[in-house]
């Protein structure tokens, strides 16, 4: 006759080998989907990055006369910018107001951080001309 130790030993280990077994198969099971799910996205990142190469070896259309002479005639200088606005006694903020951009960006181009878009520029350039008076009166329309 078994000893009832060696019994009651056995009987748990089969009951904690069972419930191991249906732990692990619901592990197993998920596993094997996030392997399929990753294989899937590498595979779409290298079709990416395939299309990104086919379309870097293909030329951008070239830009017709006008844009050229848009963007020619328009430069910047932080330190242009800063004078103009020194000029007309404006603080950021409102110089902002006047070119259409907020005062921090102003402050960020007067101080070489970044540069304004290529669409700003015309007008950045079109306050170039004006003066004190002109300026106040234009800030108070907007206002």
């Amino acid at each position: 006759m078994p000893n009832l130790g060696t019994v009651l030993k056995a009987e748990i280990s089969r009951l904690a080998r069972k419930e191991v077994r249906a732990e692990v198969e619901t592990l197993r099971k998920a596993s094997g989907t996030y392997r399929r799910e990753i294989a899937e996205l590498k595979r779409q990142v290298a079709q990416l990055q395939r299309l990104v190469k086919q379309a870097s070896k293909t030329r951008p259309a070239p830009a017709t006369a006008s844009e050229e002479n848009d963007t020619a005639r328009h430069r910047f200088s932080a330190k242009g910018l800063q004078s103009l606005r020194t000029k007309l006694g404006l603080s950021a903020a409102d110089f902002g107001k006047l070119a259409g951009v907020s005062g921090q960006s102003i402050y960020h181009w007067e101080q070489g951080k970044s540069v304004p878009r290529k669409s700003q520029l015309p007008k950045l350039a079109g306050l170039r001309g004006l003066g004190k008076k002109e300026a106040r009166a234009r800030l108070d329309s907007l206002s």
